[in-house]
């Protein structure tokens, strides 16, 4: 308790250093939660609307040459769309049902304990001159865990660290800055590929109908990212951050921690094992199921891309996040009954109510956008000034970058930010020949490397008790001088990776558009 006053107090000090956090802690504090923001919006869209439309603001369409008009939402159709299909524009969100079917997989392996064992493991062994990739890219690979990668991996991170005869501070740092600025670069799929690329289909459509985003879109440029950042945060611990840390030694009374928290027990290792085979027998059958040319999961050409396996990744990926939990679990013990794996299923629903929630004002909010026809003016618009200007290539994909990046610092929801900014910079880019799946993949640099600057992240106090764990004077000040540096240079290395990409034609994911 004295530890939170402690932090909170010098988050309100006059402290000039402190000036800019303070600024931005008081502007995010009075924006409204994001599910009222959704409903004010939604709400003077439908003003806007009727203004726009009682001007009869129009657009024509260089994608078809058909012209937009602007749609009063209080029209009588208008109106019958707001109440008539309120529930189905909830119920067809693109991202609902494929984030509630791998939820149900990824809670199992969750509440079995695997994710935890997973990120345990792969620090437990590490040699010390290797610790720092290791805990930066297991970072990584905790972004499957969401929002219980904090709570497990940031305290692991200064115990390994610790382990190996280094300041655990760092270790603490790289974990945070692992999670957190790295958010959008993993390995593996996650349930926000799935809520990204629902909303990026849903903007995509207001200008070709037929495009539909998948979980896999961005899946190559993830790997590549979270092995990237991984040797970024590296260079950047081992340079500048090693010698901060000699400045700041930790506590002579400093808590220990138990560092037994980081060996794993027999039972565990057994289920890990277990769970490592039957991915390999998942895999395996997989591969079999795709390989022959006369496969169902095949479309009538033969490929991969127009089959049903691109709309059947979140049921495959739940079934197999499911049986490896399972397989796990029953090694280990946390598995004893049936009755646990539907148990698991239903908490992880439950920690899911709160995006559920605001899935619902935001599908209202785009598919008002949509239906008006103000999402495709305003990206119509928006084209044709950045033709005017000559603005074109790179120096547009930067701006729009920096905008989010700098936003980021206020809304921190992912998920809430880009379904502000998707239903304009999608169509809008779409019209100048970036495609979709390249806006998405700018956006996830935008929407990580900010968040550990932000005192609006929820967990900005909690990393720093951490901190001060170890060494109970620092305070924001030694927070920000450790994550600063990391930070900037993610942010330049990720967007000069993306731009390398872009500029060579390497396809973002399976499928994926070259450019």
């Amino acid at each position: 308790m004295a530890s939170t006053l402690s932090v909170e107090k010098q988050i309100r000090s006059p402290n000039a250093t402190m000036r800019v956090l303070n600024g931005i802690e008081r502007a995010g504090n009075k924006l409204p939660h994001p599910f009222w923001l959704f409903l004010i919006l939604s709400a003077a869209l439908v003003v806007l609307s009727w203004v726009l439309a009682s001007l009869r603001v129009s657009a024509v369409n260089p994608a078809d040459n058909t012209t937009v008009v602007a749609r009063s939402l209080l029209s009588a159709e208008g109106v019958r769309l707001m109440l008539g299909d309120s529930v189905t524009n909830f119920a067809t969100f693109p991202a609902l049902g494929t984030v509630l079917v791998i939820t149900l997989g990824v809670a199992v392996a969750d509440r079995a304990g695997l994710m935890s064992a997973m990120l345990r493991h792969g620090l437990c062994r590490v040699p010390a001159r290797w610790v720092t990739f290791a805990l930066a890219f297991t970072g990584m690979v905790s972004h499957l865990a969401a929002t219980s990668a904090y709570i497990v991996l940031i305290p692991l991170g200064g115990l390994a660290f610790r382990a190996v005869g280094r300041n655990p501070i760092v270790g603490v740092i790289v974990a945070y800055v692992s999670v957190s600025a790295g958010f959008d670069a993993t390995p593996l799929v996650t349930p926000l590929d799935v809520i990204l690329g629902g909303i990026s289909t849903e903007a995509a459509r207001t200008i070709d109908a037929s495009v539909t985003v998948t979980p896999l879109a961005n899946y190559f440029f993830s790997v590549g990212s979270s092995l990237v950042l991984s040797a970024v945060i590296t260079l950047v611990t081992e340079t500048v951050l090693a010698r901060q840390a000699r400045s700041m030694p930790i506590d002579e009374d400093a808590e220990a921690g138990d560092l037994g928290a980081l060996r794993l027990s027999a039972p565990e290792r057994r289920g890990l094992r277990r769970a490592g085979l039957a991915l390999l027998v998942i895999t395996a059958l997989t591969t079999l199921a795709v390989v022959p040319s006369g496969s169902p999961l095949r479309g009538a050409g033969g490929g991969l891309a127009d089959g049903p396996l691109p709309d059947s990744i979140a049921l495959l990926l739940g079934i197999a996040f499911c049986v490896l939990g399972i397989v796990y679990g029953r090694a280990a013990g946390t598995v004893s009954r049936n009755g646990d794996v539907p148990d698991f299923m239903a908490h992880g629903m439950r920690e899911l109510a709160p995006i559920i929630v605001l899935f619902f004002a935001i599908s209202q909010f785009l598919a008002y956008f949509r239906w008006s026809g103000l999402g495709t003016i305003i990206a119509i618009k928006g084209g044709d000034l950045l033709k005017a200007t000559g603005i074109d290539g790179p120096l547009v994909l930067i701006g729009i970058l920096l905008m989010v990046t700098v936003s980021n610092l206020v809304i921190t929801s992912g998920t809430a930010q880009w379904a502000l900014v998707a239903p304009v910079f999608v169509p809008m880019l779409m019209l100048r020949d970036i495609p979709p799946e390249t806006t998405q993949a700018l956006y996830r640099i935008a929407d990580s490397c900010s968040n550990v600057l932000t005192p609006m992240s929820p967990f900005f106090l909690l990393v720093l008790g951490y901190v001060q764990r170890y060494r109970k004077s620092a305070g924001i000040g030694t927070l920000m001088a450790l994550t600063l540096p990391l930070s900037l240079v993610m942010l330049v290395a990720w967007t000069l990776l993306f731009l390398a990409w872009w500029a060579l034609g390497i396809p973002l994911g399976p499928g994926a558009p070259v450019r």
